[in-house]
C-alpha cells in the first residue's frame, strides 16, 4: 500500500478542529460556574470537610437565588433526612412534586425520595402509599424492598409473606429464613387467640419453606406441649440436632421439664449430657448442672462442672464449679471463703451480655429472632456472649 503524502496535510487541519471544540467547551464551562452563585461553591467545600450544618446554610441561600434548581432540592432532602430532620426533608421534597415543570423521571425520583422521608419519621402509612405508587415503575424492585419493611413494622405479616414471596421470584434470591419467620409470627398470633390448629397449619409451612426453621420446630413444641402431648413435644425439640445443634441450648430447660413431667427425667438428663458433650453451651452446662444438682447431689454436679471446665474452661463453669463446692462444703469457714470467690466471679460475668447480634453488634440478655437495632433475622447466635468473651 502506497503512502498518501496529502494526509500529511489534513493532520494540522484535525489539529485545529479538535482546538477548537475543546475551546468551545471551556467557555461553555466557565461561563456555567460563573452563573453560578457563590454560596453553591461554599456548599461544596463544606461537603468536602464534611461539616453538613454549613453546607445546609450554603445550599439553602443558593435556592433562595435560584428556586428553579432541581438538584438542590435533591441535595438539601437528602442532607435534612440524614440529618433527623425529617420535616424539613418532606417539605423539600413535597415542593419539588408540586412544581408543574419536572420532568416525569425526576418527578418519580422526588417522590422515591419522599417515600423515605415518611419512612424514616415513622409515617407508615403515607410511606406505603408513596411505595404502592412506585412498585410498577422503573423503581420497583426497590420500592418493594421499603414495602417490605413497612410491612415488618407493621406486623402485617400475611403482606410481608406475599412481598417476600413476590421479591423471590423478582429476583432469584431465596428469602426462605425471613419468609419462615413471617409464618412463625402468624402461628404465634393464632396461638395467642387460642386456634393452636391454625397455628399448627403455619409452622408446618414455614417448615416447608425452610426445613431448617429452628424457630419453627420449637413453637411446634411448644404448641403439643400445651395441648398435653409431651412425647410429640420432645420429638420436635429434639429434631433440632438436625437443623442447627447450637440451638439445643434454648430448649434444653423445655426438655428437662417435658421428661420430668413424664417421669423419665433420667432419660431427660442423659440426653442433655450428651448434647453437652457433643455441642459444648453454657446454657446448657447450666441446665444439666442444676439438674444434675437437684437430682445427684453436689458431688456428682461438682465433677460435671470439672470435667466440662477442663474441656472448655470460661469464668461461668468456674461459678458453677464453686457453686457444687459451696453445696457440698461441710466446714463453714470453707464455705465462706468459697462463697468470697464466688461472688467476685459472678459479679464479673453476670455484667455481661447475654446475646450478641453478629449483624450490628446490639447485646440484649433476652434471646431476639429479630434483632431489634439492625432489624435482622436470625442474627442472634444461641450462644451467650461469655462463650466469645470469656473463653481463652
Amino acid at each position: 500500500m502506497e503512502f498518501e503524502y496529502w494526509w500529511l496535510a489534513a493532520l494540522p487541519i484535525f489539529f485545529g478542529l479538535g482546538w477548537l471544540a475543546a475551546r468551545i467547551d471551556i467557555k461553555h464551562l466557565v461561563k456555567d460556574s460563573r452563573a453560578l452563585p457563590t454560596s453553591y461553591f461554599k456548599g461544596l467545600n463544606f461537603l468536602l470537610n464534611e461539616q453538613p450544618d454549613k453546607a445546609i446554610e450554603a445550599f439553602i441561600e443558593v435556592v433562595k437565588v435560584d428556586p428553579e434548581t432541581v438538584e438542590l432540592h435533591f441535595a438539601l432532602g437528602s442532607l435534612f433526612r440524614r440529618r433527623g430532620e425529617y420535616d424539613r426533608a418532606i417539605r423539600m421534597h413535597q415542593h419539588l412534586l408540586e412544581r408543574a415543570d419536572l420532568a416525569a423521571e425526576q418527578r418519580a425520583a422526588a417522590l422515591f425520595e419522599l417515600g423515605q422521608d415518611y419512612l424514616k419519621a415513622g409515617i407508615l402509612d403515607r410511606a406505603e402509599e408513596v411505595f404502592q405508587k412506585l412498585s410498577d415503575g422503573p423503581q420497583a424492585g426497590e420500592a418493594r424492598r421499603f414495602l417490605l419493611e413497612i410491612f415488618q413494622q407493621e406486623k402485617d405479616w400475611d403482606k410481608a409473606v406475599a412481598m417476600a414471596k413476590r421479591l423471590e421470584t423478582e429476583t432469584g434470591k431465596s428469602r426462605a429464613k425471613e419468609t419462615a419467620n413471617f409464618l412463625c409470627e402468624l402461628a404465634a398470633t393464632e396461638a395467642t387467640h387460642s386456634r393452636p390448629d391454625a397455628a399448627r397449619g403455619q409452622l408446618e409451612t414455614a417448615l416447608e419453606v425452610n426445613r431448617k426453621s429452628v424457630r419453627a420446630s420449637i413453637q411446634l413444641g411448644d404448641l403439643e406441649k400445651n395441648a398435653g402431648k409431651l412425647d410429640a413435644a420432645i420429638e420436635h425439640w429434639k429434631r433440632i440436632e438436625s437443623q442447627n445443634p447450637a440451638f439445643l441450648a434454648l430448649v434444653a430447660q423445655r426438655l428437662l421439664e417435658a421428661h420430668r413431667e413424664t417421669g423419665r427425667l433420667e432419660d431427660g438428663l442423659t440426653l442433655l449430657t450428651g448434647y453437652l458433650e457433643r455441642y459444648p453451651s453454657l446454657d446448657l452446662l447450666d441446665a444439666v448442672f442444676q439438674s444434675t444438682l437437684e437430682s445427684k447431689g453436689a458431688e456428682a454436679a461438682y465433677k460435671l462442672v470439672r470435667d466440662e471446665l477442663r474441656r472448655n474452661p470460661t469464668l461461668l463453669g468456674l461459678d458453677r464449679l464453686l457453686e457444687a463446692q459451696i453445696v457440698g462444703a461441710a466446714n463453714p469457714e470453707r464455705r465462706r471463703d468459697l462463697e468470697l470467690v464466688r461472688n467476685l466471679v459472678h459479679s464479673h460475668t453476670r455484667r455481661l451480655a447475654r446475646y450478641r447480634c453478629e449483624n450490628c453488634g446490639f447485646k440484649a440478655r433476652q434471646f431476639h429472632w429479630l434483632c431489634p437495632a439492625c432489624g435482622g433475622w436470625e442474627t442472634y447466635p444461641p450462644r451467650r456472649s461469655e462463650e466469645f468473651d470469656l473463653a481463652p
